[in-house]
């Protein structure tokens, strides 16, 4: 039997997306509470981020949107993590409010948000060594979150993945709004 590169680059990437899941799940968290959900996105799910940030970009008029819609499509899936809320009591000031207790509830634990950046690094780091390219995308995150693919979770991020002979994700030229 023989498997052509192209023919199983979509199975590849997969697999790499899974571990990168994987490395997302072991980062380390703040006191060791684990509140980071993530989940791996392609298909007609993928269609529709894209889809939605293609409107988010024509409604807001902003050209980076447009772009990271046509973007995510030119790879084979993209990882999502973000975060359930919950304050981590530690009155550290870093959300900007002196005390936890004096937080509002809508607004995030600088600590969740902390532990979502350090699973992206570790799941980026994951790709970089099986040699995907990858790209960080808070807007194809933003409209993931807004779907509801995460439930329950903030400050989603989105991790672009693809694996050709030349990353999609460098040399992206930003279209203008209409």
């Amino acid at each position: 039997m023989i498997y052509e590169e192209r023919q199983t680059r979509h199975e590849r990437v997969i697999l790499a997306a899974k571990q990168m899941l994987s490395a997302a799940r072991t980062a380390p968290k703040a006191k060791g509470v684990d509140l980071i959900e993530c989940a791996i996105i392609d298909g007609e799910d993928l269609k529709a981020v894209s889809a939605h940030l293609q409107k988010m970009g024509e409604e807001l008029g902003r050209g980076g949107l447009l772009r990271d819609a046509a973007n995510i499509l030119q790879g084979e899936c993209i990882v999502v993590i973000g975060t359930r809320l919950e304050t981590m009591g530690l009155n550290c000031g870093h959300c900007g409010y002196p005390l936890c207790t004096e937080k509002p509830t809508e607004v995030p634990c600088a600590f969740n948000m902390i532990d979502v950046g350090i699973a992206v690094g570790s799941a980026c780091a994951t790709a970089a060594d099986l040699r995907m390219d990858t790209r960080v995308m808070y807007s194809a995150g933003l409209a993931a979150q807004q779907l509801g693919l995460l439930p329950g979770c903030t400050g989603v991020q989105a991790i672009a993945v693809s694996c050709a002979s030349k990353s999609p994700y460098f040399d992206r030229v930003r279209p203008q709004p209409k």
